[in-house]
């Protein structure tokens, strides 16, 4: 490899390298607080080094918080991405009157304070007596339904709605024709809007904790709780990167599925017996 070759690909990457930096040098002193046992000021490093503050976590109920954080966020996704999938085909291809009315009432979400939307719902839910878990679900659905119709409606519009009218003179039937012909031509934005939803549900504190009466303890939660205290740096530490972890992990495993071409599937029509 020459000196030329090397030089311009630095350039070509530099932009993304220092993006990268950018985004991960806030993480270093969380990542030397979670393996810190003693960090006094004005130390520049720890005095003592260990393992306490994941000890800490785990006493408080991490892997439990985990657990409930990640099933939480997928409900959310699974229920987001079809709706925001349906609503984003309509928008991007004007399948509905006045797109620009019903792009504003998916936004409304988006717009209003989840603070002072779980404050209000919370009242309200509580009087028709849904139990806790469904109301958060429930309302943070509503939340990631912008973020899932958007962005299939992006989606959408890069393809061409004749992509359909094609695979039905080819023999094809309607539910042929969408799952077949469109929805293989928008699945990187189906995996976009479902990962979108899942972080949605993953990271909500607000409408998780109002709504949810404190009942349900997600990790964002018990990082609240911890955080809320004094001298517990070390577990707050590892609790924050117990909870960056997952989402880094299946953002990067959802990147590489949907760069994947998909498969050729031939379109067979239907033969009624």
């Amino acid at each position: 490899m020459s000196a030329l070759t090397v030089t311009r690909s630095v350039r070509r990457n530099a932009p993304s390298a220092l993006v990268l930096v950018w985004m991960l040098a806030p993480l270093v002193p969380i990542l030397v607080w979670g393996f810190a046992a003693r960090w006094s000021a004005p130390a520049v490093l720890p005095q003592d080094w260990g393992l306490v503050g994941w000890r800490q976590a785990l006493d408080s109920g991490m892997y439990a918080a985990l657990a409930r954080s990640a099933v939480l966020g997928l409900v959310v996704a699974a229920i987001a991405t079809p709706v925001g999938a349906m609503a984003g085909r309509a928008l991007g291809w004007r399948e509905v009157s006045y797109p620009v009315l019903i792009g504003l009432v998916l936004l409304a979400p988006v717009v209003l304070p989840p603070f002072a939307v779980s404050m209000g719902l919370d009242v309200l839910l509580l009087r028709l007596g849904i139990p806790e878990t469904l109301a958060v679900v429930m309302v943070l659905v509503a939340f990631a339904i912008p973020y899932t119709a958007y962005t299939m409606r992006a989606s959408y519009q890069s393809v061409d709605p004749e992509v359909e009218e094609q695979a039905r003179v080819l023999g094809a039937t309607p539910r042929q024709a969408r799952t077949r012909a469109s929805l293989p031509a928008v699945r990187s934005g189906l995996v976009a809007a479902f990962a979108l939803a899942f972080l949605v549900g993953w990271s909500d504190y607000a409408v998780t904790l109002l709504v949810g009466g404190g009942r349900l303890i997600t990790m964002p939660v018990l990082i609240g709780a911890t955080a809320s205290g004094t001298g517990r740096e070390p577990a707050l530490a590892a609790l924050s990167l117990a909870a960056v972890i997952p989402p880094v992990v299946a953002l990067g495993i959802v990147l590489r599925f949907a760069r994947r071409r998909p498969s050729p599937v031939s379109i067979q029509p239907e033969v009624s017996p």
